[in-house]
């Protein structure tokens, strides 16, 4: 008998976790009923209760339940408001990315050849000039 209890006892306190969790992290226009400072003693103090009614809270149609964090709006609504792409999702901020790092990537390059060329010319003129120095004199 003791296991049992000690195994709702834990099942009430993951229950009780996972509703904090998903109360302290819900957007402020997701928490419903009453304001979030409300929530968490009421989660906290109402054995089981607290956390199914947190739960039920959120529900947003009869027979559906929206994913934990997650928006809460009816099926087939559009967002208000358009959330911001993370960059690595922005395909128009990747292709400015890689056209600005082209554009540096080609100027690496043509300072590259040019300092390359300038030494090629330098040491020509060291070789002609040594081979100048070493002609017989007539």
């Amino acid at each position: 008998m003791a296991r049992v209890f000690i195994l709702l006892f834990m099942l009430h306190v993951v229950l009780m976790a996972v509703a904090l969790i998903s109360c302290l992290s819900a957007e402020k226009g997701d928490v419903r009923a009453l304001p979030r400072l409300l929530w968490v003693p009421v989660i906290i103090v109402i054995p089981l209760l607290g956390p199914a009614a947190w739960f039920l809270s959120r529900r947003t149609a009869l027979g559906s339940t929206p994913p934990l964090g997650g928006p809460q709006r009816p099926a087939g609504a559009t967002p208000q408001t358009k959330r911001p792409v993370a960059p690595d999702d922005d395909p128009e901020f990747l292709r400015a990315l890689d056209a600005e790092q082209s554009k540096q990537d080609r100027e690496l390059f043509e300072r590259w050849e040019e300092d390359l060329r300038r030494r090629e010319k330098e040491i020509r003129r060291r070789e002609a000039g040594d081979r100048e120095d070493h002609r017989p004199e007539p």
